[in-house]
């Protein structure tokens, strides 16, 4: 008989708006406390504990315009956010403070988030959808130095990015971005010469949301259609469908594969948070809890796996919380 899916572990509540952001912090050993960070529709961002359940700190730096990207660098008192004011912030959350120290003008109108990755110690590059339609400018942090500005081909109708991932094989090894575009095309690009290296159309609409495995070489995507893509990458840096996933209904606004590459988690335009397994895309559960839109969906990096939790932010201004390493 096949297992009921599980209930939330809990529910946090307080947002006062549509959640569009999430990122957990619960690296750091004992007594650290694991955090939830979520970004909100009317501007603020949440830290919330993960022992009491509530918030410990709401904050306040992008003039009340939705926050729809959260991510920490390298702990949890380095936080930075991005709004629809069209500003990144960087934040300095140690010892009680909830100020932000710097932050970056992007002159973008979308929705696109940027995309964050380390590469020396306190050295970071950001990936972030520029000014004119199609380009992406990477930028190096904390210093803002502009690294490159990666521009299609004359010619080419790509329109403008909707999600990126930085990602690279190594340390010290080059930086790769994979972009998605409202054409429905994926593109590779190395980072350090600015030169796009692949293209493959995945999906009829715009790429809503990508993850990308790189130790399997492999990635996947979802539009608004009912449709999963599944592509990978070979030796010669060439894009190719690998397999399709056909969905029930339509739309997913975020694709996350856990950090052990077990599992992977949608958020669904249907309300439903759906698991697969990573190595096949079997499908493991549908998660019914929200009433609206699934905006985000973030899986927790804590160090016990039976610690490790799944939080999902919707529309209906909840965040769901689920354990699910014992169940998958």
């Amino acid at each position: 008989m096949a297992l009921l899916p599980p209930d939330p572990q809990f529910v946090l509540r307080g947002t006062r708006a549509a959640v569009h952001a999430l990122h957990f912090s619960c690296g750091g050993s004992e007594p650290d406390i694991p955090l939830l960070f979520s970004g909100s529709e009317n501007g603020f961002i949440h830290v919330w504990n993960l022992k009491t359940y509530r918030v410990d700190t709401a904050l306040d730096g992008h003039g009340r315009k939705s926050v729809y990207c959260v991510e920490t660098m390298g702990d949890k008192d380095r936080l930075l956010s991005q709004g629809h004011d069209q500003r990144i912030c960087l934040w300095d959350l140690a010892e009680g403070r909830t100020s932000v120290t710097d932050s970056v003008f992007t002159e973008h109108v979308g929705f696109c988030r940027c995309s964050l990755l380390k590469v020396a110690q306190g050295r970071w590059l950001m990936a972030m959808a520029a000014r004119s339609l199609q380009e992406v400018q990477i930028l190096e942090l904390p210093s803002k130095t502009s690294v490159c500005t990666l521009k299609p081909e004359v010619g080419a109708k790509l329109g403008m990015p909707m999600c990126l991932k930085l990602w690279q094989l190594s340390c010290g090894s080059q930086p790769m971005l994979l972009a998605g575009y409202e054409d429905g095309s994926v593109l590779l690009w190395n980072v350090s010469v600015g030169k796009a290296l692949s293209k493959l159309i995945c999906h009829q609409e715009p790429v809503m949301s990508l993850d990308f495995d790189s130790e399997k070489a492999k990635g996947i995507s979802g539009s608004c259609e009912k449709v999963l893509s599944i592509w990978s990458l070979n030796e010669q840096q060439n894009l190719q469908v690998y397999k399709t996933h056909e969905l029930v209904n339509a739309g997913i606004s975020d694709i996350t594969i856990r950090p052990d590459k077990k599992i992977l988690a949608t958020a669904g335009w249907d309300h439903r948070i759906r698991i697969f397994g990573w190595k096949k895309l079997k499908p493991l559960a549908v998660l019914d809890y929200h009433t609206a839109t699934i905006h985000c969906v973030s899986f927790s990096d804590h160090s016990n796996p039976r610690e490790r939790l799944l939080a999902a932010g919707s529309k209906d201004q909840r965040i769901s919380v689920w354990s699910i390493y014992a169940q998958t």
